[in-house]
C-alpha cells in the first residue's frame, strides 16, 4: 500500500515517518482493497497540551475512509486514528 506522509509548516524526522508507514500499513491485514493512505500531521496553539492532530484519509475504492484526532504527540495520534480507523475497515470488507 502506497503511504504518502504530509507535514503542515514542519519536517517530520525519518523515525516518525518510519512509525507512520508501519502502523497503517498493519491496516491492509484487515481488508485487501486498500489502494493507499494519505497522513497529514499539523500543530494546533503551541500552548495547549493537545496540539498535535494526525489526519489519515485510506483510499479504496468507492467511498474513501477518513478519521482525525488530536493528542500530545504525533505517534499517540496516528495509533488513535488508526483505532478509530479499524472499524470502518471492517466495515468496508464486509460489503
Amino acid at each position: 500500500m502506497d503511504v504518502k506522509i504530509n507535514a503542515v509548516k514542519f519536517k517530520a524526522d525519518e523515525k516518525l515517518t518510519d512509525f507512520i508507514t508501519e502502523k497503517v500499513s498493519k491496516l491492509e491485514r484487515h481488508a485487501s482493497g486498500l489502494l493507499g493512505a494519505e497522513v497529514t500531521l499539523s500543530l494546533d496553539k503551541p500552548e495547549s497540551d493537545n496540539n498535535k492532530i494526525a489526519d489519515i484519509r485510506l483510499v479504496v475504492r468507492g467511498n474513501d475512509l477518513y478519521a482525525s484526532k488530536r493528542a500530545g504527540s504525533f505517534e499517540e495520534a496516528v495509533m488513535l486514528v488508526i483505532d478509530a480507523l479499524k472499524p470502518q475497515v471492517e466495515k468496508f470488507k464486509d460489503k
